[in-house]
């Protein structure tokens, strides 16, 4: 998982709760992050048909489905292709130690039963359950949470 899946989901959500069309630098300030960074994260979410892209004055992003039927896995899918990954194993498969030679085959299931198992959850959450999460308490919203007029 990367740190484009996070940028994803927050601008995601703002989006939804925005219910407007929003600028990559608006966007980018609410996450905390510099435009250009959220201008490819949100490239990505329009070439998976989660988000429309607008061009002009007047342009910007805004979701292309409802927050009911967009998972986190659907955005986990157009940023990310693996959940769960290492770049090292170990031992060696030409060593003539069980363990050494069959360690990492052993290992490299494990990591794809995480990897399916993790996908599931996400299949399981949608943006309107991240946006329900946030709103909960029902506290009060601030000018940022305002639909634009």
């Amino acid at each position: 998982m990367t740190a484009e899946f996070a940028v994803a989901v927050h601008a995601m959500e703002l989006l939804h709760h925005k219910g407007a069309v929003l600028s990559s630098e608006t966007i980018a300030q609410n996450v905390c992050t510099h435009p250009v960074r959220v201008r490819r994260v949100l490239a990505k979410l329009e070439r998976a048909g989660l988000v429309t892209g607008k061009n002009g004055q007047q342009g910007g992003y805004c979701l292309a489905h409802t927050a009911a039927e967009i998972t986190l896995l659907d955005i986990f899918n157009a940023v990310c292709t693996t959940l769960f990954k290492t770049v090292w194993r170990s031992g060696d498969i030409d060593m003539d130690c069980m363990i050494a030679s069959g360690m990492a085959g052993v290992m490299d299931d494990v990591y794809e039963a995480v990897d399916q198992s993790g996908r599931e959850t996400l299949r399981g959450i949608t943006l309107a359950d991240i946006d329900h999460r946030l709103f909960q308490n029902g506290g009060q919203l601030t000018d940022c949470h305002k639909k634009e007029q």
